[in-house]
């Protein structure tokens, strides 16, 4: 059964444009990439867990702030390595300067035996649609598409075929 992951893309509307916030991964294999790296924030659930449960509760530990507003299902969409993300749009803000992300510990460097904490998230910043094509890992531009196409049918309802 392929790895399943549940997250949020939070959106809101600027004077100018529409924008989504992304995130992109901490630690040290991250580091130096940029374009193509970024991410919705998102992960695993925990068993008995809904899929909107585990979406927001993901949320609150990559950025450090528990989000309001009603999820908007986005349908699933699978990565390139197989996993499984169910998505949700949400209208709302974020204060990327108010980022704390939880954090995680691996080996590095490689075959040192020591063991290093690094935030799970880095950063995380407000992009438009065109921007957010260029940062987001190419599978998740699906989700792009996707609100784009919801918030041009100003329905309430999931998006057809998502």
């Amino acid at each position: 059964m392929p790895d399943t992951s549940c997250g949020i893309l939070l959106w809101r509307r600027d004077a100018d444009a529409v924008r989504v916030l992304l995130t992109h991964p901490g630690g040290p294999f991250f580091r130096n990439r940029d374009d193509g790296a970024w991410t919705i924030p998102k992960g695993g659930g925990e068993p008995g867990e809904s899929h909107e449960a585990t979406a927001l509760r993901e949320f609150a530990e990559e950025l450090g702030s528990p989000l309001q507003g009603a999820l908007r299902p986005l349908g699933q969409i699978r990565q390139r390595g197989g996993k499984l993300v169910h998505a949700f749009a949400v209208e709302g803000d974020f204060d990327v300067a108010h980022l704390r992300s939880n954090e995680f510990e691996c080996e590095w460097p490689p075959r040192s035996g020591r063991l290093q904490r690094f935030p799970e998230v880095d950063r995380a910043a407000w992009f438009t649609f065109d921007q957010a094509r260029v940062k987001l890992l190419a599978s998740q531009c699906e989700l792009l598409d996707r609100l784009d196409a919801l918030l041009s049918a100003g329905s309430k309802e999931t998006v057809p075929g998502a």
